[in-house]
Parts: C-alpha cells; structure tokens; sequence
C-alpha cells in the first residue's frame, strides 16, 4: 500500500517536472510527512494544458452518504480497478497524476515492531503515483474533489519490506496516463527491480503532526 510520503520541491520544480500549465497551489510548502485526508497536489490533464490544484487523499465516491469512507480508499488495487464500482469510471476517465520524491513504508520485524523505511527512485529526484481523482458533494451542496493511489505487486527490493508498493510513473510516462491510450494499463506493474533506494528512518514519522526534515535522517 501507500500510506504515507513526501514532497520537498520548489513550484517552478514541479511545474518543470510535470510539464504544469497552470498551478493552483495557494500558500504551497514543502512536506516531510504527507499522511491521508490531507489536501496534495495533483497534476490532472485540462482541455488546453496540464493542471495542478490540491484534491483531498481519500477518494469518496458520488454515491457515498458518508465522506469518511475516504479513510478506506486511499489506495486502490490495480488488479481490480476496472471492476470496482468506486474506481472504474475515474480509472477511465479521471486519471492524475500525484507528485512525491520519496514514500514511506513500514517492514515488521521478528519481534512483530514495525520500521519505517524511506523509499526514493535511484534515477530521480522526482517522480509521479498514478492516481484517480473523482468529485463528491457534502450535505451542504459543496463540491470535495478527492484522489486516491493505485498500487501494485512490489519489485524485489520493495518486497523485503512490503508485498504491495504503489504505481510509479516517470517523466516519459506521464502524458501516456493522463491522456489515456492502449499504453495506460502497462503503467501498472512495478517498477524494474533495481529502481529504488531505501533506508530506515525515525518512528517519529508514524504521527502525521511530526512534519520536519529531521524525519529523513537514517535511524
């Protein structure tokens, strides 16, 4: 799954990386610790250019009577995102693209305590989850643009840690999964073994209020 990761970049970075049209991204900084139900920048593909605004991690579908089933969607299996009911028409339609340089994930133990790992790409300092977004309205009327992280079977390195990691995309792969194509569903595997880098990292990250750069020191 993924659960947790960071973005640490300037906005002409993610503009430049993304190939960005226009930001919305009032008030923007840097995150060390990004955790679900928080509002994350997402590229998602205009009628003229690229975008990129916030949408709250968590998707809630149209037909949900209760926002808090965001909390259970804040990743969606690619194996079956066709046939979910809350994913298949986003999968088809309403794809984006979510920024991040590094994820977090946690390996358990023999003891059963559970480590945090950071995890970045070997090649990039970038990079892009594959996400769906959709639109929900609270009782009041008001539109709540959502999103969630597909995933995928972990790559060798990954799988020490967790059976599961999310979808990555590269640069050369973000016009292919935002503008569809025969190319999108070969986006969700994992990536080649030998693509990631990881080290432990501070218990300090298991609360989302511990946002600070010191969670990206090596425990």
């Amino acid at each position: 799954m993924c659960g947790r990761f960071t973005l640490i970049a300037e906005l002409e970075d993610l503009r430049r990386e993304y190939g960005v049209g226009k930001v919305s991204l009032d008030h923007w900084t840097s995150s060390y610790n990004i955790a679900p139900s928080q509002y994350i920048p997402a590229v998602i593909s205009g009628e003229k250019e690229r975008r990129m605004g916030y949408l709250r991690w968590g998707l809630i579908p149209p037909w949900a009577q209760d926002e808090k089933i965001g909390f259970k969607m804040i990743n969606a299996r690619s194996e079956t995102v066709e046939e979910k009911k809350s994913f298949k028409k986003p999968f088809e339609r309403q794809r984006c693209i979510i920024p991040a340089d590094s994820f977090y994930e946690w390996k358990k133990d023999e003891a059963g305590e559970k480590q945090p790992y950071r995890i970045q790409l070997q090649d990039s300092p970038l990079f892009g989850f594959a996400g769906l977004w959709e639109k929900w309205e609270n009782e009041k009327g008001e539109p709540v643009f959502t999103c969630t992280i597909l995933t995928t079977e972990a790559n060798e390195e990954m799988s020490e840690i967790h059976h599961r990691m999310p979808v990555v995309l590269r640069q050369k792969d973000y016009g292919t999964w935002l503008d569809g194509g025969d190319g999108v569903k070969d986006l969700l595997a994992p990536l080649p073994d030998g693509s990631l880098k990881m080290y432990p990292v501070s218990k300090r990250v298991n609360t989302p209020r511990n946002n600070d750069v010191a969670l990206l020191e090596e425990a």
